[in-house]
């Protein structure tokens, strides 16, 4: 199985957050998420609104728009200076009758951070290593949800007689919290935040 594309250095990017500072927040959040009833129905999830794959110069990439929607939770984790990574799964799969053949798993990863002194919020691209800043959540979440011409796969490693199929779904990754938050995380449908997988034929 070929991957083609740099999978994301995720703890190694992440700034030292102080030990206390964590532990507090934890229990803190801990204590909201007894506290608070359970809602009819979450506001927060990510959400694909769009994919397309586009060939050119015999690459294929492609372009989606991603609605993301945070929980309390995490926006107070954010906002005290615990840095969020985004996750996107790409698959590209060759369809076949019985079941799909995964050609390719790349991963494409996000790092966000709120700044407090400069009140900024800052998107690090873990793959390319570009980072932006922004000066509300929402212009940062704007920034993230949406992907231009992300190079995929090269053509010349499809066969011509095949049928092919783009898969992506996006994620909050809870293994990079820091370790006192990550118990919480593991149980409270506040953390665990994703989308559903998305379907995309792989055409020109």
């Amino acid at each position: 199985m070929a991957s083609f594309m740099p999978v994301c250095a995720r703890h190694k990017l992440l700034p030292a957050t102080p030990d206390l500072r964590v532990y507090t927040l934890a229990a803190a959040l801990c204590l909201l998420a007894l506290l608070a009833p359970p809602p009819a129905q979450a506001a927060e999830a990510f959400v694909i609104k769009s994919l397309e794959t586009r060939l050119r110069n015999n690459v294929y990439s492609f372009s989606t728009h991603i609605e993301y929607g945070f929980s309390d939770e995490a926006l107070v984790a954010l906002k005290n200076g615990v840095p969020l990574i985004i996750i996107l799964n790409i698959e590209v799969q060759e369809e076949r009758w019985y079941w799909n053949k995964t050609i390719a798993e790349l991963e494409q990863g996000y790092l966000l951070i709120y700044h407090a002194l400069s009140e900024k919020f800052i998107i690090h691209n873990l793959n390319s290593g570009v980072q932006t800043d922004y000066s509300s959540l929402s212009d940062a979440l704007h920034a993230l949800g949406y992907i231009d011409n992300l190079p995929l796969i090269d053509a010349k490693l499809l066969k011509p007689d095949s049928r092919y199929i783009l898969r992506l779904r996006s994620e909050l990754d809870i293994e990079s919290l820091p370790a006192p938050m990550r118990p919480l995380a593991y149980i409270s449908s506040d953390w665990r935040l994703q989308s559903d997988w998305y379907t995309w034929p792989l055409t020109p």
